[in-house]
């Protein structure tokens, strides 16, 4: 059984890799099983027909009464037909940016992972009959305005099931984010040593310095200021201890606009001024 990159074998000349993604998936063939390398997140929005989605560690079997948020990874998906009838799905792909850039701008507090689940069981009701609708390929791909309409559709489906399902699905959403080091704490632990103020580092990680403060806080259990500011005095302990610069050489960088407030931060946190090391 060949493996299925997906969503990469739909894109054609006018399908170039993007961040939000649309697609119209149909098929007539009674059963059919892949095995599929998702590289994107994915809402799978049943119409007619059955799905079988074997992960890892569990299963799960939805109709046209349910919808799925899958999680980007491998799996094998197994379509079936109704009887006398073309399986029909629409498949709606959104990228980990696009996610924290959502989560960033709807959310306030980074929430804890939960356990690692796979996907998440949208029961649908009359919205999102009529979002899924709405949704097609052909109306993204040639509309001068695509881009923009698929981020608000993707802000639009994300906001009402927000709405449905309450902690639950923020947690959800959440748990989509790599566990390895994320794009914000990245940015933050890049700019330790620098000599750039909060706002900033907020500014990097596109934030209003309001919502960096709720998100460091939530990451590292300390406020920014106290966080970088021993950060960045440690650093300038072992430059100094090298013996070859003095504090005048290093306080602009370590993010000190004068010499005198450094010395004092210095002498604060480590009981002897920087000179006498």
């Amino acid at each position: 059984m060949p493996i299925e990159n997906i969503p990469e074998i739909y894109f054609d000349n006018k399908h170039q890799p993007q961040d939000i993604f649309v697609y119209d998936f149909k098929m007539s063939s009674d059963v059919v099983k892949s095995k599929v390398n998702l590289s994107m997140n994915m809402f799978s929005f049943l119409q007619v027909g059955k799905k079988q989605v074997h992960f890892a560690n569990t299963s799960m079997a939805v109709n046209n009464k349910q919808s799925l948020l899958l999680k980007k990874g491998n799996w094998l998906w197994t379509e079936l037909l109704d009887i006398d009838a073309t399986y029909y799905c629409k498949l709606f792909f959104f990228s980990e940016k696009k996610l924290i850039d959502f989560l960033s701008k709807y959310t306030n507090d980074v929430k804890p992972y939960r356990e690692d689940v796979p996907y998440f069981v949208i029961e649908n009701d009359d919205y999102l009959a009529a979002f899924i609708t709405s949704l097609s390929s052909n109306t993204f791909t040639n509309h001068s305005f695509s881009d923009a309409l698929l981020v608000l559709k993707f802000e639009e489906i994300m906001l009402y099931l927000l709405n449905k399902y309450g902690s639950s699905f923020e947690y959800y959403l959440h748990s989509l984010i790599s566990k390895e080091v994320s794009p914000f704490k990245s940015i933050v632990e890049s700019n330790v040593h620098s000599n750039l103020k909060l706002e900033e580092i907020a500014f990097l990680c596109n934030m209003s310095l309001s919502t960096f403060k709720r998100h460091f806080t939530n990451e590292y259990n300390e406020p920014p200021g106290k966080w970088l500011q021993d950060k960045r005095l440690q650093k300038a302990k072992d430059l100094l201890l090298g013996g070859d610069l003095k504090a005048s050489d290093i306080y602009l960088d370590i993010g000190y606009n004068n010499l005198s407030n450094f010395s004092v931060a210095f002498k604060n946190k480590f009981g002897i001024s920087p000179t006498d090391i």
